[in-house]
């Protein structure tokens, strides 16, 4: 067979793979792109709904959360997949405006669509996006208001953090006690250490029962009371200046392992053994007393005779005390955790202005506060479903990722689609004038694409206010009208706008960029296990699996 001189491209696949290439291809991604859009869409904005969410298991989560939603739709089309990254990847760097990145990517897409039907190459659409990414990206920075300076007084800048913040729950369920708990967020990031903001150092506890007013503000660490033994109820429930100590170890009786062997001429031989498993536990509580420390907490559990010995000694002790809430309280208190009892110094222990244990709700919570060495907190939610307080921590975490950025990035732009309208005003004007002709419709079909945050029925009048130059003209959701929502204090930091605008250009690009998908239908087959044999993992979780031997 000739084939002119050239060499053919053999590309040999595995027996049942999909592959899929061409124009086509870019338009079924973009398809896909769009149609996860349409879900997310409707969850956009102060009158956006909630979406009802059932897992595999039943478990059923109310959120209009965009990460959320991404997350638990368990999406398997590979392009649209990339959306769930974006949304990830903004809730991680700003946590607001990730369902604003989802749907803006998603209207990218829909306004480049005639473009790739009409024969356009993708590179040159990619390039038009990348232009008109950067410029959307430096007219956001040449319009925002730095509101933080060093000139601004305290209260003037704690106000702005509270706006921010309010404006972050606008369209969440909490809305309507925005006041409450936007003095919470506020306090809760101005209680960190200001020069490196941890987040992972506010702690959230839910308590069900009780009202959304109820939820509490502890200025230091909490958590719920641990399981505990009969003597718990004799120990003192608060201290002063406590010294505390943090172990890794099982306070706990133990007689000999199961299947052991001890050989023995004499009864008093089998009571010296007794009597040392006795003595292993009474000489780690005796070196922990030692150390004059009031308040022993442990990862593991702390038995009733260790129990009892602290009640006697005036010790509160705790044990299977969970990870996260350890390590908040080392970092709080300047305790190390110890995985023996041997060795404990004071340089070991930490300490904190008091402790005390108290009454929330229906639960009982192990306070830590005045903690000197790290700065934390505490928010005890109450509500009455779990679902629902599962959803205000939602909440409250955009409203604290935002206000922790607003201490970074002083600069701030008005929401309610004033600053999208006013890029996408800018944007068609610029194009008219400066950009080629191939690039123009690019351009302007990302300017257009903006305009899919406010609402609709309201875009002529936004257009028209752009037009007169009105740089914050946006919705006025109260009303239903226009207004300069920097006057009506609906602000939002230039960096959820800058973010959400650069990933969602990346994540069309990367879209357009792919034009052939190989997709091996065999190993995408769910719950299939490779390589094992059936049964073998039965096995396993019996103990008995191959190359071990039958116990007799």
């Amino acid at each position: 067979m000739a084939f002119n001189g050239q060499t053919p491209t053999i590309v040999v696949l595995k027996e049942g793979t999909d592959a899929s290439q061409g124009k086509g291809q870019i338009i079924s991604n973009i398809n896909a792109c769009v149609a996860v859009q349409g879900t997310v869409k409707s969850t956009l904005g102060p009158y956006g709904g909630d979406l009802l969410l059932v897992d595999a298991n039943g478990r059923q989560t109310i959120t209009n959360d965009g990460a959320t939603v991404m997350k638990l739709l368990d999406i398997v089309h590979p392009a649209a997949r990339i959306l769930t990254d974006i949304a990830r990847s903004q809730d991680a760097e700003v946590g607001d405006g990730t369902t604003s990145v989802v749907v803006l990517a998603g209207e990218i897409l829909k306004e480049v669509r005639d473009l790739v039907e009409q024969g356009v190459s993708s590179q040159t659409i990619i390039k038009g996006l990348r232009r008109a990414s950067a410029m959307a990206v430096n007219k956001v920075k040449e319009i925002a208001v730095d509101m933080m300076d060093d000139s601004v007084s305290q209260e003037k800048k704690v106000e702005t953090l509270r706006r921010l913040a309010a404006t972050a729950m606008n369209s969440k369920l909490i809305k309507r006690n925005s006041d409450f708990f936007t003095k919470m967020v506020v306090d809760a990031v101005l209680s960190l250490d200001q020069d490196d903001l941890n987040e992972r150092l506010i702690g959230v506890k839910k308590v069900t029962g009780g009202g959304l007013q109820d939820s509490l503000f502890v200025d230091g660490v909490a958590f719920k009371k641990t399981f505990s033994y009969a003597g718990f109820e004799q120990q003192p429930k608060y201290f002063e200046n406590p010294s505390i100590v943090c172990l890794n170890v099982e306070l706990e009786l133990k007689s000999e392992k199961d299947n052991a062997e001890v050989r023995v001429e004499q009864v008093s031989e089998y009571q010296a053994i007794v009597d040392a498993e006795w003595q292993i536990i009474f000489n780690k509580l005796e070196a922990i007393y030692k150390t004059g420390a009031k308040v022993v907490l442990s990862k593991l559990p702390i038995g009733d005779l260790a129990t009892q010995y602290f009640a006697d000694r005036d010790i509160f002790c705790a044990g299977r005390v969970a990870s996260d809430d350890m390590d908040r309280v080392c970092q709080a208190t300047g305790a190390a955790t110890q995985s023996t009892c041997t060795d404990i110094q004071a340089r070991h222990l930490g300490t904190c202005g008091a402790f005390e244990e108290r009454q929330i709700g229906g639960e009982r919570f192990n306070l830590f506060s005045d903690c000197p060495r790290a700065k934390t907190c505490t928010l005890v939610l109450r509500g009455g479903a779990e679902q629902f307080i599962a959803e205000v921590e939602r909440s409250l975490h955009d409203a604290i990722m935002i206000v922790k950025r607003a201490l970074r990035n002083t600069t701030i732009v008005a929401g309610g689609g004033a600053t999208e309208m006013e890029l996408s005003s800018y944007m068609h004007g610029f194009a008219d004038r400066n950009v080629p002709h191939k690039q123009q419709a690019v351009v302007k079909a990302f300017a257009k694409a903006l305009e899919v945050i406010p609402a609709n029925y309201i875009l002529n009048r936004l257009r028209v206010e752009h037009r007169k130059g009105n740089t914050w003209a946006g919705v006025d959701f109260d009303k239903e009208g226009v207004r300069d929502n920097m006057v009506a204090f609906v602000w939002e930091p230039s960096l959820v706008k800058v973010n959400a605008i650069q990933a969602a250009v990346e994540a069309s690009c990367l879209i357009l960029s792919v034009d052939e998908t190989i997709k091996n239908e065999e190993s995408a087959q769910p719950g299939q296990q490779r390589g094992m044999p059936p049964g073998a993992a039965q096995r396993a979780l019996r103990g008995r699996g191959r190359g071990m031997p039958r116990r007799g």
